[in-house]
């Protein structure tokens, strides 16, 4: 099925906005009576089973359920959590064998042992929904079990980057007796072995977290629960938090409320952290559109869109402008679609479309989902739409929809172009190139390349992945030259907390996803 996808954020600087009077705040400890730690995200989950799942969900996942690999703070490469151990067996990458901690149950006390990692792998493909994370095992071949606590991952092909997938919420251990082996569960509740089990739920409004008391992993819990809360949009999300109704913001931080925020003349105690980012976004071109599936069409689209223009006037300078799927600041960047078109050149694009004899201006429409990635995205979409539009060349009409719906629609080829984020599951290229390509991927839309395929397999046949530059940027050369996607900035994560709230600068994993246990609050005299 698909591939892979999400990754790295290191964290960089605090930028304290808070003018802080009376006391003085010395040490971390959860206050008596505050009450959970509440966190406000734009980000929803689209469903509550794992198997279902390679979006959003898996920030409520990472804090809920087990896998058998993760990242305690700091960590790049991922470590044990619900294993003891783990390690390729053999000198090809293909057999890699993870030994359970002893005495793991779920929240429930129901035993957690190796067949149950059996059982939550295997059906993540039998089920094989069309959104969930069944193409992050195109690698696995089968599942073997040796005992309670040993289980042998046997795989089709040499793989380096098969730990870094068992370390995704995607892999998340499910109890059998509670997830059907072929079928998704849809008595809306979740059942985890996690740091926390889900004491509540409102769809769309939000979620309770309390302590699992039977949870043995290396989390080291800094909070008694963690709330929380859903909004529709930034501006809501920041009122929230000045009101003291939110402790700390997770997703979804508008360029414009984050420049307040970073403003010095700002004198509320409130925090902003800035962590660096590999989170991408970019357009996808659909071949079964008779215009996006036009390499000229294409290319010339390339050639016209300012990315500069969309990092000033819309994201106000806090995301970069970018020109290669690979991040910077990951083995195999580039900057291969600024050395192909150079700066936007609306005579060259007129160019390429006349050489293919194709009559302007082109009508195209472009879809961007109107709640997953902030409440900048419609006036992204809005400048790409005024260049494209101003340089003659093209006619561009502007559709919508929220994101549930919005991924059943890409995953269908309903839209002719639409957008993506990409919230990396693992930092490695690999998972900003293998996720998009082959007869079936995450997008939804076939993008067969002989060239990118044979890349990808040489370069996970290397453990040392400083080793894989020349395979990367070998598959970059594939994607410019067939512009079917087009990359445009890479972000950064900013967070924003009351200056009560410690653990906001090291509670990002390197997908990115919030390790809540990393919350508290700190105590004052």
């Amino acid at each position: 099925m698909f591939n892979r996808k999400r990754c790295l954020r290191q964290v960089a600087a605090i930028v304290s906005i808070a003018l802080v009077a009376g006391c003085s705040l010395l040490s971390d400890g959860d206050s008596e009576d505050a009450g959970p730690i509440v966190v406000g995200t734009t980000s929803t989950p689209s469903t509550l089973d794992p198997a279902a799942a390679w979006d959003s969900s898996w920030e409520m996942f990472r804090n809920v359920f087990q896998t058998l690999l993760a990242y305690p703070v700091g960590a790049t490469t991922p470590q044990p959590d619900a294993a003891k151990s783990c390690e390729f067996t053999d000198d090809t990458n293909r057999t890699y064998s993870c030994e359970l901690r002893s005495g793991l149950t779920f929240s429930n006390g129901d035993k957690l042992d190796a067949q149950a990692v059996k059982h939550s792998i295997d059906r993540i493909r039998k089920i094989n929904f069309a959104s969930g994370p069944a193409g992050l095992l195109g690698s696995l071949d089968r599942v073997q079990v040796l005992g309670d606590n040993k289980v042998v991952f046997h795989l089709n092909q040499p793989d380096a980057t098969f730990p870094f997938v068992l370390a995704t919420p995607g892999m998340s251990i499910v109890d059998p007796d509670e997830y059907p082996a072929g079928a998704l569960r849809k008595d809306g509740k979740v059942l985890g072995s996690g740091p926390y089990r889900l004491e509540s739920y409102e769809e769309g409004k939000k979620a309770e977290l309390v302590k699992n008391g039977s949870y043995k992993g290396f989390a080291d819990r800094k909070n008694d629960g963690v709330t929380i809360r859903y909004f529709q949009d930034s501006a809501t999300m920041v009122k929230a938090l000045r009101a003291k109704q939110i402790d700390i913001t997770y997703r979804g931080l508008a360029a414009a409320d984050t420049v307040a925020l970073q403003s010095k003349n700002n004198s509320e105690d409130l925090e902003l952290i800035e962590n660096g980012g590999i989170d991408i976004n970019y357009l996808v071109f659909n071949p079964k559109d008779r215009w996006a599936d036009n390499r000229a069409v294409r290319r010339a689209i390339a050639q016209t869109v300012d990315r500069a223009a969309i990092a000033h006037n819309v994201y106000m300078d806090t995301v970069d402008p970018l020109y290669s799927m690979v991040p910077k600041g990951l083995t195999g960047h580039s900057t291969d679609f600024f050395d192909d078109f150079g700066d936007p050149d609306t005579a060259k694009a007129r160019k390429i479309l006349t050489a293919a004899g194709i009559s302007t201006p082109v009508p195209l429409t472009f879809w961007y989902t109107s709640d997953r990635y902030g409440s900048d995205t419609a006036k992204e979409f809005q400048e790409l739409k005024r260049q494209l539009d101003d340089s003659g060349l093209f006619k561009i009409t502007l559709k919508n929809r929220p994101w549930k719906t919005y991924v059943e629609g890409y995953q269908k080829g309903e839209y002719p172009v639409f957008g993506r984020g990409w919230f990396p599951d693992f930092p490695d290229p690999d998972n900003f190139v293998a996720p998009f390509v082959g007869e079936q991927n995450a997008l939804g839309t076939p993008y067969k390349s002989t060239g990118i395929a044979q890349a990808l397999s040489r370069s996970r046949q290397e453990s040392d992945r400083a080793n894989v530059v020349k395979d990367f940027e070998e598959a970059q050369r594939y994607l410019v030259e067939d512009a079917r996607l087009l990359p445009l900035w890479q972000g950064k994560q900013y967070i924003a907390s009351s200056e009560d709230i410690s653990g906001g600068e090291r509670a990002l994993d390197p997908s990115t996803m919030m390790m809540m246990w990393e919350l508290s609050r700190k105590t004052s005299w």
